[in-house]
């Protein structure tokens, strides 16, 4: 029994202690990233960069230009240097990634590489996510936040096929809600 719980706990630690297992160490934390008046919120590490990252965001947003690269991501120069911790990793769509300890890149591909993670864009599909990237598109405009800059839902709009689908209070789909208030298309329940 005693090895069997020894055993156990090395694999829980090794199984933690991995930069790649992003669900081990989240943070409850958000970050919302804006491009050309579309949001989507970020799911945050939890690790001395993107602690830094917040700190900053708290006195104001921050808003930088970002480029193509590769034909895998969108990166650019944040103005300020972020703890790095850099491991060995094999990025994927979604991923938001600390580079050189002031550059931040926004993958919409894969690559191979040694960075830091902040965290991961929450998007319902690849091309919702390269659309909100602008995609091999060129340069944008790229806004850091706290807050995701919803004052009111305009609208959302569905038909009987997206039944259970979610929303956030911004009117972006969401596919996989954790925490928050989401709008659900469909019958009302009440937990």
């Amino acid at each position: 029994m005693r090895h069997a719980l020894l055993l156990l706990a090395a694999m829980l630690l090794t199984c933690c202690s991995n930069d790649n297992d992003i669900t081990a160490q989240t943070m409850t934390q958000k970050l919302y990233i804006s491009i050309d008046g579309k949001t989507l919120p970020v799911q945050l590490v939890d690790n001395a960069a993107t602690q830094t990252l917040v700190a900053a965001l708290q006195t104001g947003d921050i808003t930088y230009e970002a480029h193509d690269y590769g034909g895998f991501e969108k990166v650019g120069a944040l103005g300020r240097r972020l703890p790095t911790s850099d491991v060995q990793m094999t990025t994927q769509a979604g991923d938001v990634i600390l580079y050189s300890g002031n550059q931040i890149v926004l993958f919409y591909g894969s690559n191979s590489w040694s960075y830091t993670r902040l965290g991961r864009i929450e998007y319902s599909s690849q091309g919702e996510l390269e659309s909100f990237l602008k995609a091999r598109q060129g340069n944008v405009t790229v806004k850091l936040s706290l807050s995701s800059g919803a004052t009111a839902v305009g609208s959302v709009r569905g038909t009987a096929a997206e039944e259970g689908v979610c929303y956030s209070l911004g009117g972006q789909r969401i596919a996989n809600p954790a925490h928050g208030m989401f709008i659900k298309k469909g019958k009302k329940v009440i937990r």
